[in-house]
């Protein structure tokens, strides 16, 4: 599991782990890393994407939205499994003056179509924007297109990330929530999804595709309440490995095959589409039919990793911090907090704290806010352990890590002269190369 969104969306696509797919940084213990328009690296080719193994099957696949495992073209989607491609390589930040760092650039597959706050405009003031609204009918044109088709598979990753900040919704979606901005997106988020699963209602296909919502990490509390979104009773946000950085909706729709109210885990899988998956490759996870169909799965490990370190394990509603950090104390003092009115003593630490001879383990289901570690002389500390410890080895001692790809940074790869850039007229001059060691914070 991460707590980052573009090696969640790593994960996601690959089934494996961050570490194991390259998406980890070694350039300072246990830090989040991510996919800025600097970094060098991106997606290996040595990673089997789901997409990839869908078009093994025969599926159309596309993305719309947000790509963030790579900008540079040889990491782009269509590099990767997707047939097609409207969206951007990374997430809204700026406006920038195309002098010191260029704006995002959208792709119509290939080729650039324009940039965000150019062609594609976000107004910071009021946070209008219509980019949901062109997603949304890009998903349905995609959607009533494979229809036609009939007995064509298709794979649609409808990416959209109007609830990042800075958080923007459509015109007739502002004020129309009571939780300002974010509300107003979160409904506009809502309605899309209604109207992509009428589409399938309408085109006759709904009892044939399975859908399944999802986020990439738990809500972001340093941006709370107007641009973030809450995380209940769970402990701080993302950037942490505590529940409140990692828990995130998962909800499934497929009418005719999966009965209303099911609650489980699961982990990605290819059977349903008749793929075996990555081979060789370590891919674990429990088959999601299981928990789809009969609400029951064995409870497998779930392993938090912040960065190149395991921070803790879950095994049932058991979960173990063998390390334990929030931020530093540095950005702490600077107003940069990722578990805003949640100070637990010894747990949200702002140095990190190596628990590793006795982790701290706590129950989730009697505990979901990780408040009330179990006592180490309890009985039912040592018991746990003992079953949790041996996993851990195990986990470890089979670990191959991936070449990590967000070590190096240079200015001289941002999105300059993106493809197409030139038919538009909005090629820009960047600075040449000068690479160097990304400083990630926390």
């Amino acid at each position: 599991m991460s707590i980052l969104r573009c090696a969640a969306r790593a994960s996601l696509l690959t089934g494996r782990l961050p570490i194991r797919n390259g998406f980890y940084t070694t350039n300072a213990h246990a830090r989040n890393a991510y996919t800025p328009q600097e970094i060098v690296g991106g997606i290996s080719d040595a990673e089997l994407l789901l997409p990839e193994l869908l078009k093994k099957a025969g599926y159309t696949n596309k993305i719309i939205g947000k790509w963030h495992l790579g900008h540079r073209e040889h990491f782009h989607p269509l590099r990767h499994g997707f047939d097609q491609w409207f969206g951007a390589p990374n997430c809204h930040f700026g406006p920038y003056n195309n002098m010191v760092k260029p704006n995002i650039p959208v792709y119509n597959n290939s080729e650039m179509v324009g940039r965000y706050y150019e062609e594609f405009d976000i107004n910071l003031k009021t946070g209008e924007s219509n980019l949901t609204q062109i997603y949304l009918q890009e998903a349905l044109q995609f959607i009533r297109d494979q229809a036609l088709k009939k007995l064509e598979p298709f794979f649609l990753y409808w990416a959209i990330d109007a609830t990042h900040a800075p958080v923007y919704a459509s015109k007739s979606f502002l004020k129309t929530s009571q939780r300002g901005l974010y509300g107003d997106a979160v409904r506009e988020i809502d309605d899309s999804i209604g109207k992509i699963l009428a589409e399938l209602r309408t085109q006759g296909i709904a009892e044939n595709t399975f859908v399944f919502f999802t986020s990439d990490n738990g809500a972001a509390l340093i941006s709370a309440p107007t641009q973030g979104g809450s995380n209940g009773p769970f402990l701080c946000g993302k950037q942490t490995t505590f529940e409140g950085g990692m828990r995130e909706p998962g909800i499934a729709w497929w009418p005719g095959h999966i009965a209303p109210k099911q609650v489980g885990l699961q982990g990605n899988t290819c059977k349903q589409v008749g793929q075996g998956g990555q081979g060789k490759r370590r891919c674990p996870g429990c088959e999601i039919e299981c928990l789809l169909t009969h609400s029951f799965c064995t409870h497998r490990p779930v392993f938090y990793y912040r960065g190149n370190e395991m921070m803790a394990v879950r095994v049932g509603l058991y979960k173990a911090h063998y390390w334990t950090w929030s931020n530093s104390w540095e950005e702490f003092k600077q107003g940069i907090d990722f578990c805003p009115g949640q100070s637990v003593p010894n747990v949200t630490t702002h140095d990190q704290q190596d628990h590793s001879s006795q982790p701290l383990l706590f129950h989730l289901g009697r505990d979901p806010g990780e408040k009330v570690p179990i006592r180490e002389w309890h009985r039912e500390y040592s018991e746990i352990m003992n079953l949790i410890h041996p996993i851990v080895q195990q986990h470890k001692s089979s670990l191959v890590p991936g070449e990590p790809q967000l070590n190096v940074c240079d200015w001289g790869v941002m999105n300059w002269a993106p493809p197409g850039c030139a038919k538009l007229g909005k090629c820009l001059k960047g600075p040449g190369s000068n690479p160097w060691k990304c400083d990630w914070p926390h």
